[in-house]
């Protein structure tokens, strides 16, 4: 090992380039309610690893831009449905 190395031609900053980005995809910083994030990290434990938590999220937020997403009233009377049945 030598006692002194010259770094006067060294620049500052990251060795290796940054990955590209993947198309179709935006990376942003956005700030997510902490029991919302809890949710979608269980989500992810619960799949055991095979769907991450920003999948779970971004098909979360398209459902519900696109009008798929289940209704409130309609799982309402699916739980309603489904109880009365278990009662009887």
């Amino acid at each position: 090992m030598k006692q002194r190395y010259d770094f006067s031609k060294g620049k500052r900053g990251k060795i290796a380039p940054p990955e590209p980005e993947p198309r179709g995809k935006t990376r942003i910083t956005i700030r997510i309610d902490d029991d919302l994030m809890d949710h979608f990290l269980k989500e992810a434990d619960v799949s055991g690893g095979t769907v991450g938590y920003q999948t779970l999220i971004n098909e979360a937020l398209r459902q519900y831009v696109t009008g798929t997403a289940p209704k409130f009233e309609d799982t309402l009377r699916r739980i309603v449905r489904e109880e009365v049945r278990a009662a009887g």
